[in-house]
């Protein structure tokens, strides 16, 4: 850990001259990685109260291992080599933007993060955190924060509002503008994620409008993509003279990273897709009575 406190603190400053190799490409926030490192931390304190006390059922091996791939995840876009490197190509910035909003929500949720933070903290803290949540209020705020159709539309804003060549260019020259810009993609991809799991644990709300979700998200991200890949001329200027410095033009850069979004960033989508409907129509057959039960 301390290797990443001794690399340069401001991945995008300006008057850096080079871009980094990659075994220099860290990115050592004094508040994302004590954050990150202590996410973890909590985590296997809250699994080690879990399982010495019978209590982790729910919370298997395969559930743990991974929120620790989505923790890594989160590494690599926020500490290295992503961060690091966003700043000299749009292609390794589309990858962190993908990484924060695709990838890693949906393996840090599948690890129940919650509920295993909550086991690590003493019983009267943690007691005080969670009935706010599990009132009444608490359930109706979450319901509607993870209905399908506005984190849909939401993570299509985030998507397409923080790729417009101005949003990137200020967020590139602003320090506070680009954590504000990851901070949008990743909690636009847990919202969006944790309402698929929610339609899951929830029959009544079935699989349509989860996958309808999915669907939509790919065509719309298909669709910036194919704009990116196919403009005729590279539409963020903070790339222009840095870019080259890796041996790639600026527009180069920019078909790189539509393609990034096009392709890899939407298999966690059609993975979730699949899933869902695999586990919806499993859940429907056991609750279907076989040619037994319907003759009696």
């Amino acid at each position: 850990m301390g290797l990443l406190f001794a690399a340069p603190a401001l991945a995008h400053a300006p008057d850096a001259d080079a871009p980094p190799d990659l075994a220099h490409a860290w990115s050592a926030d004094l508040w994302l990685t004590p954050l990150w490192a202590a996410s973890l931390l909590l985590y296997l304190l809250g699994l080690r109260q879990l399982w010495r006390h019978g209590f982790g059922r729910g919370v298997g091996r395969g559930q743990a291992l991974s929120f620790f791939c989505g923790w890594l995840a989160l590494g690599l876009a926020m500490v290295w080599p992503l961060d690091a490197l966003g700043a000299w190509s749009l292609a390794a910035h589309m990858a962190q933007h993908m990484v924060l909003m695709a990838l890693a929500p949906p393996l840090l949720l599948a690890g129940l993060p919650g509920a295993v933070w909550l086991a690590a903290l003493p019983s009267s803290g943690a007691r005080a955190i969670s009935a706010p949540l599990r009132g009444p209020a608490g359930r109706r705020t979450w319901r509607v924060l993870t209905g399908a159709t506005l984190v849909t539309l939401l993570q299509a804003a985030v998507m397409w509002g923080w790729h417009l060549p101005a949003a990137m260019e200020l967020a590139l020259r602003n320090e506070l503008v680009h954590y504000a810009m990851h901070l949008c993609f990743l909690v636009a991809g847990l919202l969006f994620w944790a309402a698929l799991l929610r339609s899951l644990r929830e029959p009544s709300l079935g699989a349509g409008s989860a996958v309808t979700a999915i669907i939509a998200t790919m065509l719309h991200m298909g669709l910036l993509s194919a704009l990116l890949v196919f403009a005729s001329r590279p539409l963020y200027p903070w790339y222009f003279e840095r870019v080259p410095q890796l041996g790639l033009s600026a527009l180069e850069d920019q078909q790189l990273a539509g393609l990034i979004m096009w392709v890899p960033s939407a298999l966690p989508y059609l993975v979730g897709g699949v899933a869902l409907v695999a586990a919806w129509l499993a859940r429907n057959e056991r609750h279907t009575p076989g040619p037994r039960g319907q003759q009696g």
